[in-house]
């Protein structure tokens, strides 16, 4: 029986994930690596130290939460710490998206990351350590025209994980929100981002250099991690300003040239 410890990484596969299953293997965590690509699972547990498991699995899928349930019950080891990094944006004005994508992002930002923090945090509360990490993003601290549903979707999750702090402070487990802003990764590409012009206006912080600030600050204890003093100074002035002044210039950064 081996004596690390054991975290649930979702997303795994790719960007912030992939930088943070490396940051904590080598912070001597065995890892449960999920996400749907197997391919890039199985390479990514293979290059690290450790013993590691891999679960491809879409999280979307309804039945999704209770598979990862049956998978981390056959490794008959307790979940030190969850990380719930999996989520997706999707980039344009609401009317003009397809619904589909729009839906998938409440199920996958918001709804899978609720059932798998409620079926893990009973057991890390009961054993008195453990600790939840969700990744929010800068975009927590103001609506987002031309990108409504994942702005509200990660408003969501730094609500719901403050929250979760507090209820949770006096037992030893920590939860732990992340709030990056734009980061190089396929995040930008797939949500169609990289194409407006805040990724070409604002500077973006590697995938590593996120894991390695959002990892140490969540070892700290603390409740919100905003990484990079750009980024803190761009969430300060968000959380400052009204609403009428701060809307147009996010609708401007989030419009295509």
């Amino acid at each position: 029986m081996t004596n690390r410890p054991l975290a649930i990484l979702t997303g795994a596969s790719a960007g912030i994930g992939t930088a943070l299953a490396r940051v904590m293997a080598a912070d001597g965590y065995d890892l449960l690596l999920v996400a749907r690509r197997a391919d890039r699972l199985a390479a990514l547990a293979a290059e690290l130290p450790g013993t590691h498991a891999t679960l491809p699995l879409d999280l979307t899928r309804d039945d999704a939460g209770e598979t990862l349930a049956r998978h981390v019950e056959a490794l008959d080891r307790p979940v030190d710490v969850l990380v719930n990094n999996a989520g997706f944006g999707d980039a344009g004005p609401f009317a003009e998206t397809d619904l589909a994508p729009q839906l998938g992002m409440v199920d996958l930002n918001i709804r899978a990351l609720v059932e798998l923090t409620h079926r893990l945090l009973p057991g890390m509360l009961q054993r008195g350590h453990g600790g939840i990490i969700n990744i929010a993003s800068t975009a927590a601290f103001q609506p987002g025209p031309n990108m409504a549903v994942y702005y509200a979707s990660k408003a969501f999750v730094l609500s719901f994980s403050e929250a979760l702090y507090e209820e949770c402070r006096p037992s030893g487990v920590t939860v732990c929100a992340i709030c990056p802003g734009p980061t190089d990764s396929e995040f930008g590409e797939i949500s169609g981002l990289a194409k407006h012009r805040v990724f070409k206006t604002v500077k973006r912080m590697t995938s590593e250099a996120v894991a390695e600030i959002g990892w140490r600050g969540f070892k700290k204890r603390r409740r919100v991690v905003i990484t990079g003093t750009t980024n803190r100074l761009v969430a300060g002035v968000a959380k400052a300003s009204p609403h009428r002044v701060v809307l147009p210039v996010v609708k401007h950064l989030q419009t295509r040239d």
